[in-house]
């Protein structure tokens, strides 16, 4: 029997009591006699609230009308509550990807308050409220490892606060994600924690709570108490009038009464679930209603029944672009065709099945990048500091073995060798001393190396994510495709600190073309290299891909006309030259467009080629040069050229 748990639609800025009717019309009046704009701000968010449980409709449109007036005041509070609110309307609507979007930019918005000085609760509060919103949309798209992180976020910041009620929302949703991961005790550990709260200040929530109980006991096959908490979760459920929640609990009832071989009273719960989910537009319960019905008239043999409500599961799974539900729904009709002899039909969903299959695979590939490259880069702190304790140790032992020598060649000096001791012995430490720094110098060129791995990565995994909402599936598997090349590339060559400019210029070609694919041929480029660079010339990875991804983020992409990026490699006295040319906006021009902006991160990449270029000099005492101006033509900016100079080094035999 398939349960599932369901997680808590909350953490609003005001009690459940405003979901009653009474006191909603008691905030319109108010509204209607507020003296100035924040005062407006705050009570239409308030409304806004209140409607959460009972109509998303007017949830949405209060939260509108807070959003806009309190952009036009300027009041990013309130701003960043009005994107909460409404992100919380596209959860009920199952549109997810809409919602993490009006949760990213509220997150924006309070972390901007916080590191500008403002910490009062309110701030905080929302904070907390923003991260645990952003967990919900996470778990309901499995992503269960980045979701465990923002409620843990959420939780700290409510402990701190002593606020119990959120406390308890949160530590329900954490319990559910232990139990998606199987984590058993874990999850009912956080359950029982999450009810314990709502029994100390009589939470409305708890009907949420109980369900999920309920449905521990019902995985136990324990089914007397899965009842028992199915019961007592509908009292307050009903109570709050919270339809989304009723929803749920209703499907859970109809799995229950399905295993307990009582079709009619699991026909009649799903027909609640459905009428629930209508009043409310959500779209995603609804399709596990769909699912369920099908499923159980498949089983039933009823199977024209198991197509029309697989069908319909089809339709909303599509709408909300969950995947995991269009897999169902197409395995589904491919089965329920096949019993009906209908090959073709039944041919036709089956490969949509593994279509849809394969799409889901794909996804699960991609949000394990993303955790794999949370554990490399704590990894990586961790590699660094260790790195930096031995190179300290390594400084002191080598001081104090050096002290030693000295003290005993003064000795042996004054006592035998005199000043011949002092030459041998000079000339020694001398040696040891340059092998020292030549030692640490590579240390630290491959420590800056380090740190440009995972930041590439990550651009490009944020590429593909930019590129796969904008594209379809298939140009999506292509661009994929290029992309585990590059990464390939990426992994073989930052293994040495040198490698031939044959390979880096492999490497730049594979990630252009990759930077092609998801700028739809925005602009054009080639990499020209000189007859006179020998095969074994050899250039530090990754040194020019931070200046091709600026040439082309902030000097191709906003021109109107297509843009064309050329990368010459030469040989001018004794120094390896590489140059970035772009036909851009120009560099003056991308900074004022930059100051222009909202930023939402910061680059590091330049300020580690850098140092790293820094290192270089350290390591070859030959000097480097990094030059970036913006070429003009009788006034006219024509674009950017970015122009290295750096040491001619060779790939060791």
């Amino acid at each position: 029997m398939k349960i599932k748990l369901f997680l808590a639609l909350l953490l609003c800025s005001a009690s459940m009591a405003f979901a009653q009717q009474n006191v909603v019309d008691s905030l319109k009046r108010e509204l209607a006699h507020a003296k100035n704009d924040i005062d407006r701000a705050k009570l239409l968010n308030r409304i806004a609230e209140g409607y959460k449980t009972v109509d998303p409709k007017s949830l949405r449109a209060y939260a509108k009308k807070a959003l806009d007036l309190s952009m036009g005041i300027r009041y990013k509070t309130e701003e960043a509550n009005a994107r909460v609110n409404l992100g919380i309307a596209n959860i009920i609507s199952g549109d997810y990807r809409q919602a993490l979007q009006y949760f990213s930019d509220a997150q924006f918005l309070f972390e901007s308050e916080i590191n500008a000085g403002n910490k009062k609760t309110e701030v905080r509060e929302g904070l907390a409220r923003t991260y645990g919103s952003i967990g919900i949309v996470l778990s309901e798209q499995s992503n269960y490892a980045k979701a465990l992180q923002f409620d843990l976020k959420a939780v700290g910041i409510y402990e701190q606060l002593r606020d119990t009620v959120r406390c308890a929302r949160i530590y329900n949703n954490i319990g559910i994600i232990y139990q998606a991961q199987k984590q058993d005790f874990k999850a009912l550990d956080y359950f029982i924690r999450s009810w314990k709260k709502q029994q100390q200040t009589n939470d409305p929530n708890q009907g949420i709570t109980l369900t999920n109980i309920g449905n521990c006991y019902a995985r136990q096959k324990q089914m007397s108490n899965a009842l028992k908490f199915y019961t007592d979760a509908m009292v307050f459920l009903q109570q709050s009038r919270d339809s989304r929640g009723l929803g749920e609990l209703y499907n859970n009832l109809g799995l229950y009464y399905q295993a307990m071989s009582d079709p009619a009273n699991a026909v009649r719960n799903w027909e609640r679930a459905t009428t629930a989910f209508n009043s409310i537009d959500d779209r995603f319960g609804l399709a596990d209603t769909q699912l369920y019905f099908g499923q159980f008239y498949y089983d039933q043999k009823q199977f024209g029944k198991a197509v029309t409500y697989a069908q319909k599961a089809l339709q909303l799974a599509r709408e909300t672009a969950v995947l995991e539900q269009v897999t169902a729904s197409e395995k589904l009709l491919s089965d329920s065709y096949a019993a009906l002899n209908d090959t073709k039909k039944a041919l036709l969903h089956m490969t949509l099945y593994d279509r849809a299959k394969d799409s889901l695979n794909n996804h699960e590939s991609i949000r394990k990048g993303v955790e794999a490259e949370m554990n490399f880069e704590f990894d990586k702190r961790e590699a660094l500091q260790k790195k930096e304790i031995e190179k300290k140790e390594l400084l002191f032992a080598e001081a104090s073995k050096r002290h030693a020598m000295q003290i005993f060649f003064a000795v042996l000096l004054v006592v035998l060798l005199g000043g011949i001791g002092v030459l041998v012995y000079s000339r020694f430490n001398l040696k040891k001393t340059l092998t020292l720094q030549k030692e640490l110098a590579e240390y630290e060129q491959k420590a800056l190396h380090l740190q440009m791995n995972p930041h590439f990565v990550f651009n490009c995994l944020g590429s593909i994510s930019s590129f796969i909402v904008q594209n379809g599936t298939d140009s999506a598997i292509k661009y994929l495709a290029k992309f585990s090349k590059l990464m390939r590339l990426t992994l073989e060559y930052s293994k040495e600190p040198l490698i031939p400019i044959d390979k880096e210029i492999e490497s730049l070609q594979n990630y252009l073309e990759l930077e092609q694919l998801r700028f739809n041929q925005k602009f054009s480029f080639n990499i020209h290299k000189n007859p006179a660079i020998e095969d074994d010339m050899a250039i530090p990875p990754l040194l020019l891909q931070p200046f091709a991804e600026n040439a082309i983020i902030h000097g191709l992409i906003p021109i109107k006309e297509k843009g064309h990026l050329a990368i010459v490699f030469t040989v001018e006295e004794k120094h390896l030259v590489c140059s970035i040319t772009d036909n851009g906006v120009g560099i003056y021009q991308s900074q004022r467009m930059k100051e222009g902006s909202v930023s939402v991160h910061k680059s590091m990449a330049i300020d580690i080629t850098k140092k790293r270029l820094q290192m270089i000099e350290d390591s070859t005492a030959v000097k480097t040069r990094l030059q970036i101006e913006e070429i003009t033509e009788k006034d006219l900016i024509k674009g950017t050229r970015v122009t290295l100079r750096l040491p001619l080094q060779y790939i060791s035999k």
